[in-house]
Formats: C-alpha cells, structure tokens, sequence
C-alpha cells in the first residue's frame, strides 16, 4: 500500500453506478487472447481480486466452470450480481464483499486469478503472496490494465476529443490541489513496479501481451459525467452539498468544447502480464 495512505471503505462509494457508462472497456479480444495464453477451455476457477462492478470476469465467464468477484464496496457488488443475472451466468457466478487482504476467505483453489486495474490499491506484497497460495500448482495470476503509454489521437475523427485535463483541473478546483482517495489524499500517486512484488511473492515471469485497441469510438457528454463519478478521485460523496454544482459546471466545461454535446475517442490498448505459478515456462493452466 502506499506509505502515506490508509484504505477506508469510502474510495469508491458511490461509483458503481457509473461504471458501466463511464469506464472505457477493454480492447476486444482480450477473451481470446487469455483464452489461447492460458489454454481455457470452460473448466477451472476464476477469482477477479477487486472485480468492481464485475467487468473482466463476467467478460471471461464463458472460458471458467466458475468465477468468483472479490471487492469491498457493496455497491459494486450489487452491479456485478445485477450483470450475471443479465448475461445468464448467476449460476456459475459468486460475488464476496470482502477486501483482498482478507483472503483466502475460504474460497477454495484457482486456476486463474485476475486483477483488473486493482492491484494497486491493495497491499500488494500481503495479497501476492495470499493469492498465489489459492491458486493451484501451474496455476496464473493476471495483471490487466490499459496501455499507459500509447497516445489515442482523434485526428480524422467526427468530434472534438474528451477534455480529459480540463475535467481533471475542473476536479481539482473543487477538491483541490492533491489527488483524493477515499477520506484520505494520494499526494504521491499509486505505487508501481508490481513486477518487483510478485517476484518477491515467488511468481515466475512474466510473460506480456498487448491485445490492440484503436477503435473509434463515440462519447455523449453524460458519458464523460458517468466517468468523472465513475473515478475514485472524484467520486460523488467528495463533492458533498457541491455534488450538483460541480456536474453543472461540468456539463457546461463540456458543452463549450462540444455544443453537440458528442465527443471522439479511441479505445485503449489492454496489457496483459501473465505471472505462473511454480514454473517459469508458461503454458495451459491445468484444470481439475
């Protein structure tokens, strides 16, 4: 976790309804990729550690005899379980409010563990080394997240590009200067280097994939409002009695940019980084 930060049970209140509309999925093929990467054929056990609102597993429910979402927010909990009930996969689903460090929780072993964009709130060393004592012999962990360092330009697209500095500067003008994290701040970001941990946590590898994105894309102004709620730097509770003058002042940032009220954007790249269990050479995970 990081040195000067403590989690608490506020860091993503209030989010979860806003996730599905704000949040930017995957690139597609991502399924495929881990699918071929990992041998799935329908057998084994998914854990998603920190599964929000229940995205990449419900997206990979179809390669598992069954998943299970871990996350501490109810609220996210409740939209995973309403998107298994969509998707037809509640059978085969199970959801725990439960933060990752209280794992193993009880949960059995694992063919694949997931984090999507999650790890680094944790305690990483504590939950790496948790984690891969669930899963079974020659079983994965998967770190997933959008490529950082690729630039989505809109050039030759039909709308302006999602002010994303300005919201942010706009965020900040009303929460101020340091980045907000629960009821706590982030003045020096969120930690990296999650080789280094799952090193330490006795994993071998790891063996990377980027699954391309690019696709072109359109956004609505209520779209970029779901994300600017959707994040857990300005998650509606921080705004308080500010809450709606902070979206009207939003929608207005957004309509000078866009009167349309439409804006272009390209899909992120998904890098994948696929860490074994017990063996350096990757390969199918073994499945019961």
């Amino acid at each position: 976790m990081v040195a000067d930060w403590e989690w608490d049970d506020t860091l993503f209140l209030g989010t979860a309804a806003h996730y599905q509309r704000g949040r930017l999925p995957y690139a597609p093929g991502l399924a495929d990729v881990l699918a071929e990467v990992l041998g799935l054929d329908g057998r084994g056990r998914l854990v998603d550690v920190g599964c929000g609102p229940g995205t990449l597993a419900l997206s990979l429910a179809h390669l598992f005899r069954e998943i299970v979402g871990v996350d501490p927010d109810s609220g996210m909990i409740a939209e995973a379980e309403r998107g298994a009930a969509e998707r037809g996969v509640t059978g085969k689903a199970q959801w725990v409010r439960a933060r990752a460090e209280d794992l193993p929780a009880g949960l059995g072993t694992f063919t694949v563990a997931t984090f999507g964009q999650s790890f680094h709130w944790m305690d990483r060393d504590l939950v790496a080394a948790t984690v891969r004592d669930m899963l079974q012999s020659g079983g994965a962990l998967v770190h997933i997240s959008d490529l950082k360092t690729e630039t989505r330009a809109v050039d030759g697209l039909p709308y302006p590009a999602v002010p994303y500095a300005a919201v942010e500067e706009l965020v900040r003008h009303y929460l101020g200067p340091v980045r907000r994290a629960g009821r706590g701040t982030l003045p020096h970001g969120t930690p990296g280097d999650e080789a280094a941990v799952l090193t330490r946590a006795g994993f071998a590898g790891p063996q990377r994939h980027v699954v391309p994105g690019g696709q072109a894309l359109e956004r609505t102004d209520d779209d970029v409002v779901a994300w600017a709620f959707s994040m857990s730097f300005s998650a509606p509770h921080l705004f308080g009695a500010r809450r709606d003058d902070f979206e009207a002042d939003l929608r207005r940032l957004l309509r000078e940019v866009s009167p349309s009220g439409r804006f272009s954007e390209r899909r992120p790249s998904t890098e994948v980084f696929v860490w074994w269990k017990g063996t350096a050479e990757p390969g199918p995970v073994p499945t019961p």
